[in-house]
């Protein structure tokens, strides 16, 4: 599948985990849990998602999904470094500027990281 062809499945699948996390995250803050565990909770429930749909539609060979436990443990790999950068960036901002302002950031923050995770996720999970 070509380069173009996975990027466009990719925003697709990235545009329906962002609404999920980004959800769950203005729920669970505005509910009174802090910004760190509110990330937290969005992030897990959009890359049980994002993993699934990536492996059967954007990345799967000749109509085949690339899913299994040995791909699973590599997006769990980098799926961590990513979560890490996002919570960190969404709580700085939550603490220095207003969760409301965190709310506003997050889907900021989660395009950057969609970029860079895009190709880890092509060329280290779903190889």
């Amino acid at each position: 599948m070509t380069l173009f062809r996975q990027g466009g499945h990719f925003i697709l699948v990235g545009l329906l985990q962002l609404a999920l996390d980004w959800a769950l995250f203005v729920a669970l803050t505005w509910l009174g849990m802090g910004a760190g565990p509110a990330n937290l909770s969005g992030r897990v429930c959009g890359a049980l998602l994002g993993f699934w749909l990536n492996g059967r539609m954007t990345f799967a060979a000749q109509g085949k999904p690339r899913l299994g436990w040995r791909r699973f443990a590599r997006f769990l790999a980098v799926w961590l470094a990513l979560t890490l950068i996002s919570t960190v960036a969404v709580t700085w901002v939550a603490h220095g500027l207003g969760m409301q302002q965190a709310w506003l950031a997050k889907p900021l923050v989660e395009g950057v990281l969609a970029v860079i995770a895009f190709f880890l996720w092509r060329h280290l999970v779903y190889r």
